[in-house]
């Protein structure tokens, strides 16, 4: 899922303290000779709020297992997210079909300045302090996709150092 990334490190489910947030359920009609047959999709995201973070879509004829299988899919492509001292090493933009998600770290206590897909997914990975923009579509699906981009951009200070083959003190003293 996450081929087109770099340095992605997958994170197994198991041992974990996964939290799990809803981010959407839509109502989904499809129209048969018959009648209109109902059905539910949700889009759901969960993290360990210590780093770890998956998303999942699950759907179904009742809502409470369209939300199961969401959260079974989630818990299948957990990855592990660098963080700062409870905000993000830098910013960044990510996208996803019409979504632009801008996100950037913001000093201690400040909070999350998010909208709903979002701040699902910042608070879901354990992000106590950050600013962004969701722009373009406002599909809950393309956003939280557009997020995890942004997110799967994002390169610690100990990545930088290993990319470049420096030490870490020439990364910040240049």
């Amino acid at each position: 899922m996450y081929q087109k990334y770099k340095n992605v490190e997958t994170v197994k489910p198991g041992g974990l303290e996964l939290k799990d947030r809803l981010v959407g359920v839509q109502r989904v009609t499809k129209v048969t000779k018959g009648g209109r047959a109902f059905g539910f999709s949700a889009i759901v995201v969960v993290g360990d709020e210590n780093g770890v973070v998956g998303h999942g879509l699950g759907k179904s004829k009742e809502v409470a297992t369209a939300i199961a299988k969401a959260i079974e899919d989630a818990k299948k492509n957990l990855i592990r997210i660098p963080l700062n001292k409870g905000t993000l090493p830098h910013e960044q933009k990510g996208k996803f079909g019409g979504a632009r998600v801008y996100i950037q770290p913001a000093s201690h206590g400040t909070g999350v300045i998010a909208g709903g897909a979002v701040r699902a997914v910042l608070e879901a990975v354990g992000v106590q302090d950050v600013l962004s923009k969701s722009q373009g579509s406002s599909n809950p699906h393309n956003v939280v996709k557009a997020t995890f981009d942004a997110l799967l951009q994002l390169r610690g200070a100990q990545t930088v150092a290993n990319q470049r083959g420096i030490s870490l003190e020439k990364v910040f003293k240049g």
